[in-house]
């Protein structure tokens, strides 16, 4: 009789679970769900595109605020912080980082810092030599090298991953190959090619070699020159100009 009285219970237990699991489909079925509302935004026909970019080309640093002359290039992607002068004719090429938050920084006439390359100067000098970092006239700095508290002369080339160390002196007319490292207060004496690391004497400039140091700069010059030309200052003008253009039934 227990037995019995057992199963019949575990079936009205069972088909009980049934029932409401298949009340539970059916509710769910049956059910409908209300469309939410999409939110469109339609932008205004006057709205301008800014390029939003996380990196600033000018960064002032309390009272000191980079210097760039009229007619130097500067590429779009370069930083300039703090106490930094390019003076005229120079160019500073994509993606180097002049940064003179804690001395000065100068790059001179015709001279130009190529791609990647970063230039530092710190506070003092192990050597007592000045701090700060002078590129003078018609130096060429190669892509990817480090400049930090040092002193290059005029009419200098200095090679691709190089690396000039505090108090570094290059004088006027010297050639440094490519990845050489120059140590702390070391001199390059003027008309010379040096190379390695350390940097060590190779042989003297002829003076053919001598001479196409600053028409190397130069013709770096005119080649910025080129890039400079598609380069608006950073203003609204250009939409005047869009403006005007549309009006000639130009393309823009």
């Amino acid at each position: 009789m227990a037995t019995s009285l057992a199963r019949f219970s575990r079936r009205g237990v069972t088909s009980n679970l049934i029932r409401r699991y298949f009340a539970a489909e059916a509710a769910v079925a049956t059910k409908t769900e209300v469309p939410k509302p999409k939110l469109t935004v339609t932008p205004s026909p006057d709205r301008v595109k800014w390029d939003y970019r996380g990196q600033r080309q000018i960064i002032p640093l309390g009272q000191w605020l980079p210097k760039v002359a009229v007619d130097a290039y500067v590429a779009p992607n370069v930083v300039l912080a703090g106490q930094v002068t390019v003076w005229d004719g120079s160019s500073v090429w994509n993606a180097a980082v002049l940064r003179g938050d804690l001395n000065k920084i100068t790059v001179g006439f015709c001279s130009n810092v190529q791609e990647r390359c970063v230039v530092h100067a710190a506070w003092s000098s192990p050597t007592g030599l000045p701090a700060d970092t002078l590129i003078d006239r018609y130096v060429t700095v190669g892509a990817y090298s480090l400049l930090r508290s040092c002193t290059i002369e005029p009419e200098c080339i200095i090679g691709q991953h190089s690396i000039l160390m505090e108090g570094s002196l290059v004088e006027t007319r010297s050639i440094l190959e490519a990845g050489s490292v120059v140590p702390p207060g070391r001199r390059i004496p003027s008309g010379e090619l040096w190379g390695g690391n350390p940097a060590r004497f190779i042989r003297t400039l002829t003076n053919e070699e001598t001479l196409e140091i600053p028409k190397l700069a130069v013709a770096i010059n005119h080649l910025s020159g080129d890039y400079f030309s598609e380069f608006l200052p950073y203003s609204t003008v250009y939409l005047e100009v869009e403006k005007f253009k549309k009006s000639l039934r130009i393309a823009v």
